[in-house]
This record gives structure tokens, sequence and C-alpha cells, in this order.
């Protein structure tokens, strides 16, 4: 048990807090600041990284994630010293995955000779809609001109890129997505993340909903169509689901968020960053300040700013199907099993698997297609035991 991490693997995540505008969709812990001081914040992460690394060291990392806010607002210079201190203090495999998630406007366009420069081999990018209007709509400082640009830029530095759309907009029709995904599917390399518009609490839209201000929201019927609209196009590419929002190429998955997916372990460094790091055989879940200014004062005092909450083990078996059974490979009942010291929920699981919403085949279980669409009703029934 106290090795479990092993069978998830070991990832390293950055946070940059920072952005050019807040998105009125956007619930992550961003902010918009005029002035920063690359310097002081290069100082920090790498204080911190050494700081880690003095009590993960002996692992093998396989995954970095620079996320954000937005990452691309980070001096090359200081992605290059981060990524240098990170193979200082870790043994790395072969294949180590280094994302950076990028806004395609055309000044941070130009940075990404930089980043291939400093080790970043794989490219995230924010496109979010490729229609102008709804770019507007969705607080996007880019048009998709810029858009398509970027990507171009970046498929010459990299030879993993990624993008994000975000489907179920405002006025949206199943026949407009069907467009503008075939759209995105002639563009795209291997990998494309399509998220259904959410509407967070506390963000510019949460607030809007709530005054009932936020108009022409697609009905439940329209945003199941635009679903599986979604995997069909998809599929038919060659780039079927592996998780609930994720599609790729066989291969190409993002290795840093099956990490999270399998349950690994995986460091958080920065504002509001969150971990799971296993340390004396007991796993926590690692919160830190979230406030950027109390965040980078604190290391610089040597008093970071962060809570460790040790996770018991019916949390750690109730995360791991959380977290497991996004993917398509679904969670192993008998390493759930040992998290928990008791057997998974097998009637509920037999109730489910007559309904024909999961299934169980060689040890693992999974949710089916019929199934993939109600997750969270899913996931509720397994945890109620």
């Amino acid at each position: 048990m106290s090795e479990d991490w092993r069978n998830g693997g070991f990832g390293l995540y950055i946070h940059w807090p920072f952005c050019q505008a807040k998105c009125p969709y956007c619930d992550f812990n961003s902010h918009v600041s005029a002035n920063i001081d690359q310097r002081r914040w290069r100082d920090a992460y790498l204080r911190e990284l050494d700081r880690y690394a003095s009590f993960t060291g002996d692992r093998i990392l396989q995954s970095v994630f620079f996320g954000g806010g937005t990452p691309s607002l980070m001096d090359p210079d200081t992605v290059a010293a981060i990524i240098d201190r990170i193979r200082r203090n870790w043994r790395t495999s072969n294949d180590l995955e280094i994302t950076l998630e990028a806004n395609p406007t055309s000044v941070e366009a130009s940075r990404f000779a930089g980043y291939h420069a400093a080790g970043v081999n794989r490219v995230s990018l924010g496109l979010q809609a490729l229609n102008d209007a709804d770019l507007k709509a969705l607080g996007r400082l880019h048009s998709v001109e810029e858009g398509r640009t970027a990507f171009e830029i970046a498929r010459k530095q990299f030879d993993r890129v990624s993008f994000d759309l975000i489907y179920s907009r405002q006025s949206q029709t199943p026949g407009a997505w069907r467009s503008e995904l075939t759209e995105a599917l002639a563009m795209a390399a291997d990998h494309l993340s399509l998220y259904q518009l959410t509407i967070e609490p506390g963000t510019a839209f949460g607030d809007r909903y709530s005054r009932g201000r936020l108009r022409g929201l697609p009905s439940e019927d329209a945003a199941a169509d635009m679903y599986e609209i979604t995997q069909d196009l998809c599929g038919t590419a060659g780039l079927p689901a592996y998780e609930v929002s994720n599609h790729a190429a066989e291969g190409a998955e993002s290795r840093h968020n099956l990490i999270y997916w399998h349950y690994g372990d995986y460091i958080g460094i920065g504002p509001g960053a969150h971990g799971r790091v296993t340390r004396n055989g007991e796993r926590h879940a690692v919160e830190a300040a979230r406030q950027p200014g109390a965040w980078l004062t604190s290391v610089e005092r040597d008093a970071t700013a962060e809570t460790w909450s040790r996770l018991a083990e019916q949390e750690q078996a109730q995360e791991y199907l959380l977290m497991g059974m996004r993917v398509n490979d679904g969670v192993d009942l008998a390493r759930y099993e040992a998290i928990f010291g008791a057997a998974p929920p097998l009637e509920a699981i037999a109730e489910l698997s007559e309904m024909g919403f999961v299934e169980t085949d060689m040890g693992r279980l999974r949710t089916t297609p019929k199934g993939r669409p109600l997750l969270n009703a899913i996931l509720g029934r397994l945890l109620a035991h």
C-alpha cells in the first residue's frame, strides 16, 4: 500500500498563475498582472524544486507539465532554468514528456523556438473555438487566424501538439459543432481536448447565469447530441476518446494526465497547485497557498505556505475510483481492494452492469460507451456503499 503510487507513475506540475485577461468561464487560480518579476519567480520555483527533491529525489520522473494561468507568458530562459533544475534533481525516464500550455497570440507564438530549445517537447494550445464571434464571447484575446498561425508555428517546432476546444457554447447548434469539429480534425495532429462548457460558481459566467443573463445555452438534449457527434467524428478520424474529454491517436495520449487518472503521485509547485505525494509510506493531499504574492513571499522566507493532509485508505480508494473511471481502461479492482482493505462495491457494480453502464473484464471495471455520458451518476452509485 505504501508504494501504491508506483502503479500510476510520478509527475511534476508547475503552476504559472498569470494571464493577460481572465476568461469569463475560468475557475482556475489565475490572475492578471501588468508587471511580473521573472527572475524572482524563477528563483522561487527553483527553491521549491530543490525542497521537494530532498524527499522524493530517488524516484524516476515521467512527466512535467507547465500549466496555469498562461505559462506561455513565462520567459523561455525561466522555463529553461526550471527544466535544467528538474533534470539535476531527479532521474528522468528516457521518454520524459514536458508539456507547456500556450495561448495562441502572435507574441507568445514567437516564443515557441525558445521553449523548444529549453527542453519542452509537447505544447497544448488553448484555441477554444474556431469562430471569431464565439472567441470574443468566451473572452479570448486571439482571433481564429491567430490561432491557426500559432498552431502552424507550433507544429514546426514540436512533434507533439494538442489543442483545446470548448463546445456546447451559447447559441451553438449540433450542426454548427459538427462543422467546427470537422474543421478542427482536419487541422489536428494526434491529440485533441474537447470540453463541454460548464458554468462554474465564482466565475463571470457563473454570476451572469445566477442573474438569468447568460442567454442561449444549449438544452441538455442538444448538449448530448454534441457529445455523440464528438465521439463519432473523432473515432472515425482515428482520435477516439481515451478519457471523458480527451481524444488521441494510439500512443499519443497525454502521459502527464494519465498519471492523474491512473492515481500516481505528482508534485504541484506554484500558487494554488495541488499534489498527491507519498511520504514515509503515507499518501498526502498537498495544496499550496493560492495568492501569488503570499506564495512567493513564503517561499523566499523558507516558510512555505502549504497544507499536507494525510489521506485515509477509504479516501484514497474513492479518489482512485473518481480518477480511474474517467479513462477507457478503468480501474483495477484488485488494486482498489489493496488500497481500501475491503472489497469493491460488488452490488453496485452488478446493478450497473445489468443496466449496461459498466463492464468488468480481466479484473478491471470500466464504463461502457452507453455509460460514459452518465459517469457522474455512475460514480455516485459506486461511492455510495
